[in-house]
Order: structure tokens, then C-alpha cells, then sequence
């Protein structure tokens, strides 16, 4: 809430307890008896329900709620009226713009609301109003930029239907040029987007709209002094004269002046408080998504990436499997990649709804969002080991070390655990006693065994359940850590003689807990293999019919993470041209690069990057970053044009290959063509820029 309006829930909090007061009720009751004469009372008594025409686009003034029916102040007001009188209303809604007197007539109406009571309309030919029941105050909206004076050439917006609006600003402020639009969020998305400078509304409309996120860049601006005098006309033939529909009009507008005299301004505020409480915009899921629109793009778009790349890697072993007429491969290719995606994929839509649900609390999304992206991380990480299944099969695995922060590792599956368990209500707690949390080890392959054990957990685990992980570190005498991790269950545990074979490829057990849950029966022969290649093992007890625990040891390094591991920095400033194809992919590592620090130009195809760096002067750009598979002319192509080219910085220029292909051969084809390393997308910001900065 911005502008002055940002003491407006003090000040209804305040009124509320005013006029919420226990003689509040009493008021509303309509149990007053006025005074009408024996021609009014005969009217009243024999007059059927009145037709009453409302604007319904204006909340919380007037509009049309989720139930097809008046709603808002007015629709508080009216009702009140028809308890002191005694008449009948029925309520049609207005067509948005103008409204015309034949449509009114057309449809039969008695009344129409919201007319705004002035000299004009008073005198206009047909028409018969009433006193205003309700006055509130116009306010004029802007772009927070925006340099306000009346006297200054501004254009402004006003939904159809205002002719006062124009008439008064023709008037008053000859300066500003009056654009009429459809409707009153047209208006707005025309301040919003600069084709109008301002729009002037109730007030009440004003606070609703521009508390939705979209308008963020709009301010109130509280010095028009115009107020909204608004009341009802009765709609009688032109001609009038004794005994025609005008001299009904003028006996019905007399009726509805003694109702609108008997309400208190009290009685009126109470409604108009009423109406906004009840109608506060509210945020919903396509707000979240526009306020947090950079992080939430960056995370969609990396997670399509990675499904795309499961999609087309499963496509393949198909193929594979098809070409060997070997269905019974294809069949547990397909089973192990739905075992080792699931339980991440199952933690990023968790997560997804954690967010949903948590819309207002910043620190809460920013921590799903973090965890999202490391969920994220290690699904591409498998991806990229899967383009190898051979390797997992002949244990020809290759562990890759760095410093990893066991704390964040065991963070993060937990909260995968936490988030899949949670459909069977499962209980699950961690404990930790970690005296050097920060070691040397592979996290993506210590996290790979660590769901793998936790999800069979939960598989095996029925519901109302409890699965626990402890994880605790010694020290052995050659000073490496050894760190254990115990996951324990309380579900069916495992026959004596399937534990024989619980480690062999494909093995399984199956009963009616687990029947349609019961994985491949690679998961664990795969974990045991990484364990031993960690220097470690997996070990387990189980007992049938009072769970299993599997506990699982690997020998690390002690070591330490760098002050500067998580924020790499620009150390120089250098102009990098982008080759890319793909639209969205192009705006994305641009943004990146902007963001890092680096100036950037995209070129949609390797042709124009080649042409880009070629007109440019000599060391203008330092660095390429090159798609491979382009239109026209393809990554490789453009690095040998660039490479052969007769200019100084030709063959020194770097130039990085910057793709989703992550096959061996592209890589070694990458550097055959020139180019001096290779980047995967989605791409890695702090290890692109420790790149950069490695000349």
C-alpha cells in the first residue's frame, strides 16, 4: 500500500471498533417506521419489485461478486433502503461504457445507481434523481515517476460511461487531453504501461487496483478536488406531464429521499468499511508468480530443461534396447529412470506447493527457492550420468571431488524426504553430530545414495509410519573423516532369505505393503557400488514385520569451503558475444551475464555471430559464447570462420561452447573446431565466471 492510503488499515481498524458498536445492529435492523403519505403508502403496497440498474465494475462500490449478484456498498446501501421502505429491488447489472436511454428503457428499468448528482444530469430531460446516498472522494492515480501539476500537458484516462469526469476536466484543467477506454482496468493498464499519465477513480476502486502487484509502479496522488456525489434516477419519458411516468418517477424519487435522509453518516461509513474488509484484494498464485517473476522464469525454465533432457535420454535407451530386440532391458532402463527421478521430482513439486501456500512469507520462499534449485541441480546431475549407463553398470565411475557441506547435503534431502513422505503421513526426524561438516566427497553421488536409501524407507513404511536418519562422524588413524549415516523404519522388513540377495541387480520383494511401489531393484546395488568407491560400504539389519535399518559409511578428507565458492566475481570487464538460437535461452544468459557484472550481445544464429565479431573492432569482444546446433551455420562452423579469420585477436579471442549436448564426442568436436572449453546449460553462473576469470 502506498501514497496516503498507506495508513488505511489503521484508520479502518480504528473505525471498525467505531462503528461495530453493539448499538451498530439496532441501526441495521430496519425496524424504523417512516413517514409516507396514503399515495405512497398505495404504491408501496402495490408496486412489484423495482428494476434497478447497477454499475458492475467498480469494487468494492458496485459490482458483481463470484455469486452473479450485486455486491459492495451499494448493494449494503440498497438493501437498507428496501428494509426502511418496504419496496422490492431487483438488480441489473449495466453494460461496461456507456449506457444509453433506450437500452434503459429497453430493459425496462425503474431506477439506475450510481449517478453522480450534478447540475447537468439534474436538468437533463427523462430524468429524475434522487439525494446522493453516498459520497466518497475522487483521487487521482499516477506512475510513481511521474512529475504532477494541473497545469502541465498530462493525458488522462476515464473509463466510458464518466461523461461528469470530462465534462469537469474540460472545465477545470483544459491542459490535460481526456482519453475515454473500455473499462476502469483498461485505464489502469494504461497509466501501468504509459500510454496515459493518469486516471482519476473513486477512492475506494483506486485502493483495490493498485494493491494488485502488477500496478506496483502506480501512486495516489490526493489533490483533486472532485468528490462522488452519487444517487438514483428514475428513467421517465421525455414528454412527462400529469399522470405519465414522470410524475411516478418524482412520487418514487420522494419515497427513496426519506430512506436516504434516515441514514445516518454513521450507519453509511459502517457500510462502506464493511465493503472493503469484505473485498481487500487478495494475492493469488499469478501475483507470486509477477513479483517473483525473475526467479520463478530462471527455475521453470531449468526445470522444462532437464525433463526435456530425461525425455530425449529415455528416448534413447529405448532405441537402444528396441535395436537389441531386448524388451526386458528396455523395460528396467525405463523402471531405473523412474526410480532415481521420481523421489527429486517429487521434492520440486513439493516444494511448489509449499510456495503456493506461502505467498506472503518472503524468507519462507526464498528457502523453498534455494532448495529448489539444489533439488534441480542434483536431477541434471543424474541426467548427466545417465547419458552413461554402461559406466554404472561396469563400475566404471569416475567420483568427482570438491568440498562439499554435509550440513546442506542432509538439509536438502530431508527436505525431499520430508515432502514425499508426507502423502502417507509418515513421521520423519534427523539428527546430527557432525564434527567436521565440511568434507572432501562427490555431493551429488553422496545425495544419490542417501534419497535411494530414504525413499526405499518410505516405500516400505506404511502409513502413519516412522522413518529416522542419524547421521554422526569419527575419525580414523590416518586422520580421514568417517562419516555414518543410519536410516532406520518401522515397516515390514525383509525376509531372511531375500536379505541374501538384496544386492544383486533387479532383486526384489514383493507383498501387499509395496505391491505397486516396488522400484527396480537397482537403486541399492547401485548405492552399494558408489558407497565402496567412497571407501565405504552399505550395511543392514531387518527384522520381518519390524522394519530395517541400512546404514551407509564413507571415508572423505577433512575439508573447508572457500570464502569465495558461492559468489564468484567479475575480476575484469569484458564484452561477450552470445550465439543462440533459442530465443528464451538468449534472453536468460544475457540477463545472467548483466547481472554478473559483463556487457553482452546475442546473435540468433553462428552466420550473424561470425559477421557480429567481424565488423567489430580488434578486441572489442573478449570472449564467445557459442551454441552448437544453430541455423544456417552451427557452432563449430562459426568458431573455425572466426578462428580464419585475418585479424589480430582471430586466434585469440576465447571461445566457449555453450550447449545441452553433453556427449563426449561433441565435447572433443567443440575443441577440434577452436574452441577453449566447454560450458552444459542450464549454465552454471559462479563456474562460467571462475572460467572467465582463468585466462
Amino acid at each position: 500500500m502506498r501514497g496516503p492510503f498507506r495508513f488505511l488499515p489503521a484508520i479502518i481498524a480504528a473505525l471498525t471498533v467505531l462503528f461495530y458498536s453493539p448499538a451498530l445492529p439496532a441501526l441495521a435492523a430496519g425496524t424504523e417506521k417512516l413517514s409516507f403519505t396514503d399515495t405512497e403508502e398505495e404504491y408501496i403496497a402495490t408496486h412489484g419489485p423495482l428494476r434497478i440498474g447497477y454499475i458492475q465494475d467498480r469494487v468494492p462500490v458496485s459490482f458483481i461478486n463470484d455469486k452473479g449478484e450485486l455486491d459492495g456498498i451499494s448493494r449494503y446501501i440498497f438493501d437498507r433502503v428496501s428494509r426502511l421502505t418496504g419496496l422490492k429491488f431487483e438488480y441489473i447489472p449495466l453494460p461496461i461504457g456507456d449506457v444509453t436511454y433506450d437500452f434503459i428503457m429497453s430493459e425496462r428499468l425503474d431506477l439506475v445507481s450510481g449517478v453522480e448528482q450534478n447540475k447537468e444530469n439534474h436538468n437533463a430531460r427523462g430524468i429524475v434523481m434522487s439525494d446522493p446516498y453516498f459520497t466518497s472522494r475522487k483521487v487521482v492515480v499516477g506512475r510513481n515517476n511521474l512529475e504532477f501539476s494541473y497545469d502541465a500537458n498530462l493525458s488522462v484516462a476515464v473509463p466510458a460511461g464518466s461523461q461528469t469526469i470530462e465534462k469537469v476536466l474540460a472545465q477545470t484543467y483544459p491542459n490535460f487531453d481526456v482519453e475515454v477506454l473500455e473499462d476502469v482496468k483498461t485505464c489502469f493498464d494504461a497509466v501501468n504501461s504509459s500510454r496515459a499519465d493518469l486516471v482519476i477513480q473513486n477512492q475506494y476502486v483506486v485502493e483495490h487496483w493498485i494493491a494488485k502487484p502488477i500496478y506496483e509502479k502506480l501512486k495516489v496522488i490526493p489533490v483533486l478536488g472532485l468528490d462522488d456525489e452519487i444517487c438514483f434516477s428514475a428513467m421517465v419519458s421525455i414528454e412527462g406531464g400529469p399522470g405519465t411516468p414522470e410524475e411516478e418517477g418524482q412520487l418514487l424519487i420522494g419515497i427513496l429521499n426519506k430512506a436516504i435522509a434516515a441514514m445516518t453518516e454513521d450507519e453509511l461509513g459502517s457500510y462502506a468499511i464493511q465493503a472493503v474488509m469484505d473485498n481487500q484484494y487478495r494475492y493469488n498464485l499469478s501475483d507470486f508468480l509477477y513479483r517473483y517473476r525473475y526467479a520463478v522464469g530462471v527455475f521453470v525454465v531449468s526445470t522444462i530443461i532437464i525433463l526435456i533432457l530425461v525425455i530425449l535420454l529415455a528416448r534413447q535407451q529405448i532405441k537402444i534396447a528396441e535395436d537389441k530386440a531386448d524388451a526386458k532391458v528396455k523395460s528396467r532402463f525405463l523402471s531405473t529412470m523412474s526410480h532415481e527421478i521420481r523421489t527429486p521430482l517429487n521434492g520440486i513439486i513439493g516444494l511448489n506447493y509449499v510456495m503456493s501456500q506461502k505467498l506472503d512469507d518472503k524468507e519462507r520462499l526464498k528457502d523453498s527457492l534455494r532448495q529448489s534449485t539444489v533439488t534441480a541441480n542434483y536431477l541434471l546431475s543424474l541426467v548427466n550420468d545417465m547419458l552413461d549407463m554402461s559406466g554404472l553398470q561396469t563400475e566404471n565411475i569416475k567420483l568427482t571431488l570438491r568440498p562439499v557441506d554435509l550440513r546442506l547435503v542432509v538439509s536438502t534431502v530431508s527436505t525431499i524426504a520430508e515432502n514425499s513422505m508426507s502423502g502417507k503421513n509418515i513421521k520423519y526426524n534427523v539428527r546430527t553430530d557432525l564434527k567436521w561438516p565440511c568434507v572432501l566427497g562427490d555431493e551429488v553421488r553422496i545425495q544419490q545414495v542417501l534419497l535411494n536409501l530414504l525413499d526405499n524407507a518410505r516405500k516400505f513404511t506404511q502409513e502413519g509410519g516412522t522413518v529416522s536418519m542419524m547421521v554422526r562422524q569419527t575419525q580414523d588413524e590416518e586422520g580421514k573423516v568417517v562419516t555414518t549415516a543410519t536410516v532406520r523404519d518401522n515397516g515390514r522388513g525383509m525376509s531372511e532369505e531375500f536379505q541374501k540377495h538384496i544386492f544383486n541387480v533387479f532383486a526384489q520383494e514383493l507383498d501387499t505393503v509395496s505391491k505397486g511401489n516396488q522400484g527396480t531393484g537397482l537403486g541399492l546395488p547401485i548405492s552399494r557400488r558408489l558407497a565402496r568407491l567412497m571407501g565405504g560400504d552399505i550395511t543392514f539389519v531387518s527384522e520381518r514385520g519390524e522394519g530395517s535399518a541400512f546404514t551407509f559409511t564413507f571415508t572423505a578428507d577433512p575439508s573447508q569451503l572457500s570464502e569465495d565458492e558461492d559468489e564468484p566475481v567479475a575480476q575484469e570487464h569484458i564484452r561477450i558475444l552470445v550465439a543462440e538460437d533459442n530465443e528464451l535461452n538468449g534472453e536468460i544468459i544475457i540477463e545472467l551475464l548483466s547481472d554478473a557484472g559483463y556487457d553482452a550481445d546475442l546473435a540468433e544464429n553462428g552466420r550473424v555471430a561470425l559477421d557480429m565479431f567481424s565488423k567489430s573492432e580488434p578486441g572489442f569482444y573478449g570472449l564467445v559464447l557459442m551454441d552448437l546446433l544453430m541455423p544456417e551455420m552451427d557452432g563449430f562452423q562459426a568458431a573455425e570462420a572466426i578462428r580464419a579469420l585475418d585479424r589480430p585477436d582471430a586466434g585469440t579471442v576465447r571461445i566457449f561452447a555453450c550447449t545441452a549436448n553433453a556427449c563426449d564426442s561433441d565435447r572433443e568436436r567443440a575443441f577440434d573446431s577452436g574452441m577453449d572449453d566447454f560450458i552444459t546449460k542450464p549454465v552454471d553462473m559462479g563456474e562460467l565466471i571462475k572460467k572467465i576469470n582463468q585466462k
